[in-house]
């Protein structure tokens, strides 16, 4: 049975000492006999139910909801991890030992199944992004279930959070560094539910699948009769761009290394398929284009790429730059933009789902389109849970020879 705090008084400063201490009191004298603790905030109980379905109501079983130091003692004090010391060629990556990670009063804790194997671990393990410390773990595509809940009260009452509906148990998938980790503590905003009916394996798509999705909805809103341009569209990112274009009525023009993934990409519904180390990428878009060139470039490429990108991109058109496969962009004047009035962006995925409510939006719209099959995601390959696994799926990555999504398998 429950026990049911509640307030019927505007004295806040009494009720919280009351609660704070009625809780301390049970948490020293016997916590493996604490009841679920309901606490309703300052609401009539005459006119709620005892189930939780006051507004302000938040539940509390020992073990769950992580809120104190016996809660943490289910969980392992170390982990397995698997990282860098230092930054340099792939035999800088390690299997580590590491403390369960201590989550902040807005972060949940994830004990991670699938973790997706993406181009920015390769950056992250060389230095072209400089790590903020070390050890540093590998990895940004977490899915797996919910262990631990945030505990901060002003995250269990925003709106936002209670729209996610979290659950100790639930499957979930986040964006977040440090994902090649048997558990990741997460901020609930880059948090998402799995709907049923979806993988978790698939959810270990989440960065590439939001990263397509808000580059052609934001960076460029890609728009129905335009001429659309996607570098590597073989790859997790491309191929996803490539099919969301298609679904909004553009015709694309895609890129790949091999008449292998050429076809692989026409199964997509690009209507261009050209193969760049047969073709000269350029004359042929100028080509499909009438001489105008491209409304929008989706370039992964980077230093090989760009200038062509500036030769085939049409008066007023965007070019969306968005990762250095060939190295980074060397610097250049914005005054060259100014030839046909050229935008140029260079978008990260955090800041369009920055907020709770545009996450939570995305994030949804990403689904949908998994379930409906509008979307396809297409694995690749799993790889161990080791060292060797990863240092192998970095080197699987940057070699021009893989399709979809690649992942690394936790648990």
């Amino acid at each position: 049975m429950p026990l049911i705090i509640s307030s019927s008084t505007r004295d806040k400063a009494v009720y919280r000492l009351l609660r704070s201490a009625i809780v301390s009191r049970w948490a020293m004298t016997n916590r493996t006999k604490i009841p679920p603790l309901q606490i309703h905030s300052f609401s009539s109980l005459s006119t709620t139910s005892y189930k939780g379905k006051v507004s302000n109501t938040h539940t509390w079983t020992p073990g769950k909801v992580l809120c104190s130091k016996q809660s943490m003692s289910s969980f392992p004090s170390t982990i397995k991890a698997i990282g860098v010391l230092e930054q340099g060629d792939l035999e800088k990556i390690q299997l580590l030992d590491a403390p369960f990670p201590t989550p902040k009063s807005d972060e949940l804790i994830i004990k991670v199944e699938y973790a997706g194997v993406n181009y920015i671990d390769t950056y992250h393990r060389s230095g072209l992004y400089p790590a903020p410390s070390f050890p540093f773990h590998l990895g940004q595509e977490p899915a797996g279930t919910i262990v631990a809940l945030p505990t901060s009260e002003e995250v269990l009452n925003d709106p936002e959070y209670k729209l996610r509906g979290f659950q100790i148990g639930d499957r979930v998938a986040a964006y977040h560094g440090g994902a090649y980790a048997e558990y990741v503590a997460v901020n609930w905003i880059k948090t998402f539910k799995l709907p049923d009916g979806i993988e978790t394996k698939l959810g270990a798509a989440i960065l590439q699948g939001l990263t397509a999705l808000t580059f052609a909805t934001e960076a460029h809103e890609i728009k129905k009769g335009e001429y659309i341009l996607i570098y590597a569209a073989a790859g997790g990112v491309g191929s996803i761009l490539t099919q969301i274009a298609v679904q909004k009525g553009a015709t694309v023009i895609a890129t790949v290394s091999s008449e292998s993934k050429a076809q692989i990409v026409r199964g997509y519904g690009a209507h261009h398929v050209l193969i760049s180390t047969q073709q000269n990428v350029a004359d042929e878009v100028l080509r499909i284009t009438g001489g105008e060139g491209v409304h929008g470039i989706f370039d992964g490429i980077g230093k090989d790429t760009f200038e062509d990108d500036l030769k085939i991109a049409r008066r007023k058109g965007t070019i969306v730059s968005l990762g250095n496969a060939s190295g980074a962009v060397p610097p250049f004047a914005p005054l060259r933009l100014a030839a046909k009035n050229l935008k140029l962006l260079r978008p990260t995925l955090t800041n369009y789902i920055y907020t709770g409510e545009e996450s939570r939006r995305y994030g949804a719209e990403f689904f949908e389109l998994l379930s409906k099959g509008s979307v396809k995601v297409t694995i690749f390959k799993e790889y161990p849970f080791t060292a060797e696994g990863v240092k192998q799926s970095q080197i699987d990555i940057t070699s021009r020879g893989t399709v979809g999504k690649l992942l690394v398998k936790v648990a």
